[in-house]
């Protein structure tokens, strides 16, 4: 299976998106969306909206996702079997106020 994830370095959706590729140990490429303006750009031209975390597998993009909206993707589709393993973040939640105030003491560059 070949993943791309398009997310952003610090948040909270995409940090569960992260969770569910790791609890289901699926290797994916993990492409910054803030950072790299041409990664910002392909996501946008794939997806054809400008909202994260979009992922894409095996062709298939999931626009606009959350972590347990993956998890249900994978499932659904027969990609990965049940598993009773936990994640390490939340899979269906936005950056917690604390994370927010981590995260306005740093330059974040948005498109």
């Amino acid at each position: 299976m070949k993943i791309k994830a398009y997310l952003k370095p610090h948040c909270g959706w995409s940090n569960g998106v992260r969770a569910i590729f790791r609890k289901y140990s699926l290797p994916f490429a993990d492409i910054d969306i803030i950072n790299d303006r041409a990664n910002y750009a392909e996501m946008v031209q794939k997806s054809g909206q400008p909202l994260s975390p979009c992922v894409e597998i095996d062709g298939v993009m999931l626009s606009d996702i959350s972590g347990e909206e993956v998890e249900n993707y994978l499932l659904s589709n027969q990609l990965v079997t049940p598993t009773d393993r936990s994640t390490e973040a939340p899979t269906n939640a936005g950056c917690s106020d604390e994370e927010h105030a981590k995260m306005a003491t740093k330059t974040i560059r948005f498109f």
